[in-house]
């Protein structure tokens, strides 16, 4: 896979299940949501999404799914009751108790624990007291559930054929790269798929690494990915051969601009749709390999210039969310330019970005518009939420 636009085959998601039920008003900040979401309702958007999708052709993965069944091999289940104990906080005991009642489990059970957490009150019965147990209220958790699977762009993403496992910065989403570890180690569909990028390296997430062009890699650099981690990446795929050019994208560190494709995103093999107020301010180091296994950084220059001389056109067409200052920055907020490609000019983006849609669409781009009042709650839109795993080569250009 090495664009954004190419039409899309097959993709992984994540149907939001009991783990936004333990979201309440103590814990939805440090589970990194804005707000409590009406779960019934997210769960009829989402399956609403994955219809508009599968209705344009596109294979729907659904991680809970691939979860199971790469918990049936033992290897996988045995790697998954290790991801959910945390020594540290139970203490060895209590421990050593939840290592042996998980590993008795089925993979349907212990998948569940893994999505939705486990509470000290729902841990199993152990003989003898236990400290640990008795200062906790039963309500906390004695494993913390992953709210944020619902955005499977952010944990793993797929360059050339190779998948880059995201080294996760916030401490809510960490465990959730161990899941994609084991789905892409055990899985029957993904086991001898090669890896791009090691799970344990510097921070980056798939939310900042765009696929402008074959060869063309940029990626964020900002609250979720370092400068670091963004130099690990491109350092691997110059030596995987699967780019030629990475620019790295300098971007404001703040809830709202979290990753890249929270202000840009390609609608099209020769376009983008971009907040108005990033379209000046973007700039970009341009990595590329010496040929002896180093790299050479040049820049900063203008995103839109850069990422134009890489992709080898004239200019990188742009779209801009909205038409004066405060619609741009509402629709930004509400992940106007966050939409998923599903094949060149053809995009899936959320209905309440009404002004966005509008300019996408007198610009010659379809849009396929999907409810969001509850999915967006984590901050997030259908590219987000969705990681595709397989698309065509993009069509040259027009």
């Amino acid at each position: 896979m090495d664009s954004e636009v190419g039409p899309l085959r097959a993709v992984l998601l994540h149907r939001p299940g009991n783990e936004l039920k333990r979201l309440t008003p103590r814990n939805n900040d440090k589970l990194l949501f804005d707000s409590i979401p009406w779960v019934s309702r997210a769960q009829q958007e989402h399956d609403a999404f994955a219809d508009v999708l599968r209705g344009r052709g596109v294979e729907v993965l659904l991680l809970a799914d691939v979860l199971r069944t790469a918990l049936e091999d033992q290897r996988a289940h045995a790697a998954g009751v290790h991801a959910a104990v945390d020594d540290r906080r139970l203490g060895n005991d209590l421990a050593d108790s939840l290592r042996s009642h998980l590993t008795s489990v089925d993979a349907p059970t212990l998948a569940e624990v893994l999505m939705a957490g486990m509470t000290f009150e729902e841990l199993p019965s152990a003989e003898g007291a236990s400290l640990v147990r008795m200062m906790h209220h039963p309500r906390d958790f004695a494993v913390d559930p992953l709210p944020n699977l619902l955005f499977t762009r952010d944990s793993s993403a797929w360059i050339g054929d190779r998948v880059a496992i995201s080294s996760l910065t916030m401490p809510a989403r960490r465990r959730e790269t161990a899941l994609l570890d084991l789905i892409y180690a055990y899985h029957p569909r993904f086991r001898h798929a090669a890896r791009a990028y090691g799970a344990h390296s510097a921070p980056i997430e798939g939310g900042d690494v765009m696929l402008l062009a074959p060869g063309v890699v940029a990626i964020g650099v900002g609250e979720r990915t370092t400068p670091a981690g963004a130099e690990s990446l491109a350092r691997s795929v110059f030596a995987d051969g699967l780019a030629h050019t990475v620019l790295a994208v300098p971007i404001e560190q703040s809830r709202a601009t979290m990753h890249l494709d929270t202000v840009c995103t390609m609608v099209d093999v020769d376009a983008v749709v971009m907040y108005p107020l990033a379209r000046d301010s973007l700039t970009a180091f341009t990595l590329k390999p010496t040929g002896d296994g180093g790299v050479k950084v040049a820049g900063p220059t203008p995103f839109l210039e850069a990422a134009a001389e890489a992709m080898e056109i004239d200019r990188l067409r742009v779209i801009d969310t909205g038409l004066d200052p405060v619609t741009a920055e509402r629709e930004q907020w509400d992940d106007g330019n966050n939409t998923l490609a599903l094949a060149p000019g053809v995009v899936v983006g959320y209905e309440r970005n009404a002004e966005t849609n509008e300019r996408l669409t007198a610009a010659g781009i379809e849009v396929l518009p999907i409810a969001g009042s509850e999915l967006g709650s984590g901050r997030g839109g259908p590219r987000c939420m969705s990681c595709p795993v397989r698309r065509d080569p993009p069509p040259k250009r027009r």
